[in-house]
Parts: C-alpha cells; structure tokens; sequence
C-alpha cells in the first residue's frame, strides 16, 4: 500500500475519532446533568437550615442570583 493511502486514512480515523469523541461527551454531560441538577432554591435552603440560618425569600434570592452569576 502507498505512503498517500497509509495518510489518508490515519487523517479519516483523527476526524472519526474527534467527531465521535464529542457527541459522546456530550451525551455523557447531559446525561450527569439529568441525573445530577444543578443546584436549586429548595437545595440553598435546607443548607442554611443546617447551617443554623433562618433563609428569608430575598436572601434566597440574593444567593441565587450571585451563584447564576458567578457561573457566567
């Protein structure tokens, strides 16, 4: 087989593979993220219970805005 042959096709398997390497981790990810949600506001508050904090709506919110944009 030719040099050009040997070539051709080591480019094909890389894009193959990149290809295929990204739906997978993609499937992978919103996969975790259905079995894993991001965390919400009935989550913050049975933590400030625990933590010993009264959890006021607007603190609630205030927590909940700061978290949304420091994942920005």
């Amino acid at each position: 087989m030719s040099p050009f042959f040997w070539i051709i096709l080591i480019i094909l398997a890389l894009i193959v593979g990149l290809f295929g390497g990204f739906f997978m981790a993609r499937k992978y990810m919103e996969k975790y993220l259905k079995d894993n949600p991001p965390i919400n506001k009935d989550q913050l508050r049975a933590m400030m219970l625990q933590m010993g904090q009264k959890p006021s709506a607007k603190k609630l919110n205030q927590m909940m805005n700061s978290m949304k944009a420091n994942a920005k």
